[in-house]
Formats: C-alpha cells, sequence, structure tokens
C-alpha cells in the first residue's frame, strides 16, 4: 500500500471502506466532542528538546515491559467488535502485532473468541481486557480461559460504568442491538467492498457475528434485542472487585482508565502491576483531561510501583515519543491499527504498525535519543497548561 503514507490516509480508505455506522462508531467521540480536540491539542501542544552530535547511528526501540521484551513500547489496544472491521479482525490483528514483536490486547466483546485468536496466531504475545459482568463466577470462567491461552496480562476497564453518550450512534441505528433502517441499509449496499468482504463472509460461515466470549448460553446475534442479565457490565465496580480479581487472576493485572494520582496509589496498593492512563479515545465522558496533563504527577507520585502505560489519540510515532517522554513506558494503539485492517486486512494493520514505527525511528535520530529511557530525560521543553 504504498500511498497510503499517514494516520489521514489510512482513515480516509477506512472511511471509504466501512459502512458510517461502524467508521464513525470508532473514530468519533462523545457528545460534543471537546474531549477529541482537547486530546489532539493537548499532543500538539508538547514539543521535545533535542541532543545533538550524540554520535550515534541508529536507535533502539527494544523495551522491556512487566518483564518481558518486546520489540517496541508499543500495544495494539482492545477494541470491541474489531472483528467487524475485517473478517477474523481480532486474529488479523494479533499475527500483524506478532510479526512486529509487540503485544495485542483482545477485548471481552470481540466478534472472535480467545481460543480461536489463539489458533490463529500461536505465538501471538495475548493480553486480555476484561469488562466485568454482572455475574462474578461467569467472569472468573471467563479469565481462566483467558489465561488457558496464555494471556499473561489482563487490563481490566474501570472508565465505563455506564453507556457513553454518542448520539451519532443512534442517529446511524448503530448499537447492540443494531437497529437496521432505510438509511444504514442504503449505507452498507453502498459499501460492498464490507458488505461482501466482511458480513456475507460471516454470514456464509459463522453466521451473524455475536460476542464470541459470552458463554453459549448467553450468546446472541448483535442484531438481538437484549443481552442477559448476567453478562451485562458491572456498573458499580469497587476496589474491593479489583482485590478480587488480584487474587483470582495468575498474571499480571493493569487497570486501564486511570486518570487521578489518588487512584494510581491505590492500585499501587491494591497490588496491581500496571495502570493505563486513558480517556477512552476521547470516546467516554467529553469533560475529562487528557492523559499528557495526568501522566507526570502520577509517574512522580507512584515512583516505579507501577509500571505506566499510555493510550488515547495518537495518529504519530512522535505522539508515542511524547507519552513516553513524559513518563510512560509504553502505548496503547486503538484507531490506528483498525484503519489498517480497514485499508488493507490483515497486512494493513501490520503495515500500520510498521509506519508508526518508522516515525518513532525517525523521531529518536532527531532527537539524539538512542534508546527508549533517554527520551525520558527533561526531553519535554512544552506541556499544556
Amino acid at each position: 500500500m504504498p500511498m497510503l503514507l499517514n494516520a489521514s490516509d489510512y482513515r480516509s480508505r477506512a472511511r471509504q471502506f466501512l459502512p458510517r455506522g461502524l467508521f464513525e462508531y470508532i473514530d468519533r467521540g462523545s457528545e460534543d466532542e471537546t474531549a477529541l480536540a482537547r486530546l489532539r491539542g493537548s499532543l500538539d501542544a508538547i514539543t521535545l528538546l533535542p541532543a545533538v552530535l550524540t554520535g550515534r547511528d541508529r536507535c533502539d526501540l527494544d523495551t522491556v515491559l512487566f518483564g518481558r521484551r518486546i520489540a517496541a513500547p508499543l500495544i495494539v489496544a482492545p477494541t470491541a467488535l474489531a472483528g467487524l472491521v475485517s473478517h477474523d479482525g481480532e486474529t488479523k490483528l494479533a499475527r500483524a502485532a506478532s510479526r512486529i514483536g509487540i503485544p495485542v490486547c483482545i477485548s471481552t466483546q470481540s466478534v472472535t473468541s480467545i481460543e480461536a485468536i489463539r489458533r490463529g496466531a500461536p505465538d501471538a504475545l495475548l493480553w486480555f481486557q476484561l469488562y466485568v459482568w454482572r455475574d462474578r463466577a461467569l467472569t472468573a470462567r471467563l479469565l481462566e480461559r483467558a489465561s488457558a491461552c496464555g494471556c499473561d496480562n489482563l487490563l481490566v476497564t474501570v472508565d465505563t460504568p455506564v453507556s457513553p453518550n454518542r448520539e451519532y450512534n443512534e442517529r446511524n441505528g448503530f448499537g447492540i442491538p443494531f437497529k437496521p433502517r432505510l438509511r444504514s441499509m442504503i449505507d452498507v449496499a453502498l459499501h460492498p467492498g464490507w458488505l461482501f468482504g466482511v458480513l456475507a463472509h460471516y454470514l456464509m460461515g459463522e453466521g451473524v457475528p455475536t460476542y464470541g466470549h459470552y458463554p453459549e448460553a448467553f450468546r446472541t446475534a448483535i442484531t438481538r434485542a437484549d443481552i442477559a442479565e448476567a453478562v451485562r457490565i458491572e456498573p458499580h465496580l469497587s476496589w474491593d472487585d479489583m482485590r478480587w480479581l488480584r487474587e483470582i487472576w495468575p498474571g499480571k493485572l493493569t487497570i486501564k482508565g486511570v486518570l487521578a494520582v489518588d487512584d494510581a496509589e491505590r492500585a499501587a496498593g491494591i497490588g496491581a502491576d500496571g495502570i493505563v492512563v486513558s480517556v477512552h479515545g476521547g470516546r467516554n465522558l467529553d469533560c475529562l483531561p487528557p492523559p499528557a496533563d495526568c501522566i507526570p504527577a502520577i509517574v512522580a507520585a507512584v515512583k516505579g510501583r507501577l509500571t505506566i502505560l499510555a493510550d488515547s489519540g495518537v495518529r504519530r510515532g512522535t505522539d508515542v515519543l511524547k507519552y513516553l517522554a513524559l513518563g510512560a513506558e509504553a502505548v496503547l494503539l486503538g484507531r490506528l491499527p483498525l484503519w489498517g485492517l480497514a485499508a488493507g486486512g490483515e497486512q494493513g494493520a501490520e503495515a500500520v504498525l510498521r509506519m508508526v514505527l518508522r516515525e518513532m525511528e525517525t523521531g529518536m535520530a532527531f532527537l539524539g535519543a538512542h534508546c527508549v529511557p533517554a527520551l525520558r530525560n527533561g526531553r519535554t521543553s512544552e506541556q499544556p497548561n
């Protein structure tokens, strides 16, 4: 895909391929979408100071994360319904990440089950993202499945107690259940590549897509009206739930959606291994501060007791470098791999990840940073107010 040179190119190609409802579900924010603008503005406001005449001829992106060496400080973020972007999309993302040498985090709300993803991507470094279900026994069994498939890091999403106010989803008829309307049916018909390459592929094979991790007794097509009470997302999570997960989960435990210093310190106190400083890509509450405003204080407060990850708003490899310079140890990419997946399937997802790596390497060369830790030595010269 030589003519797709940056994130905007991949986004434009994805917009051409995907029906409007699905594209906007991935692309847009919530309410007035000021969080999206604030998120982008926060990253644009950060500049990085270079060190010149370093005598280095290459940079090394290798990173040790949670005790494991990976090829770069990147993770493919968990995204619900990625299997609707491309047929078997979650497995394609896992294989693309595996070839890059970075982890991929599988969502509780993926179309493909963790077992099928493991079979399709046997060498992938899999993490698992959890939405805690109201039935804790079913939640525990889901975690047993994830652990049995070799997932060694559990990301618990804690920043979505209720459904966000995404008015465009209602207008587009996009949600669970899907609400077919004349407008959306025409839109799907106008995207034959997706209609025949994704939806028809499912209909002729597995049938109407479902949430692949839901127990068989509660698994329903995404066009059906109700999700059983037992597998609804728990809206009343507490720190006691995090302690419970720490007790039953054998691997690393990472809490996703932390912005406040107090919450970061409590995460360390209950034995969590890491946190993700995140605003859910600007897709939840519209008045939240961007992660770039929160990371330095959190890093200073936890003083190495937690692994600090970041996500939200990344469009360039230099955005990754900015989060790293603020103190994050790795960065999750959400929308970008999906744009690659829509633009070119598995090859497109891999191409996007390699594009980000090239941008990171170019940026580090200009900054005179030969390794990732070198980015954290007073590189930021300006931060958002």
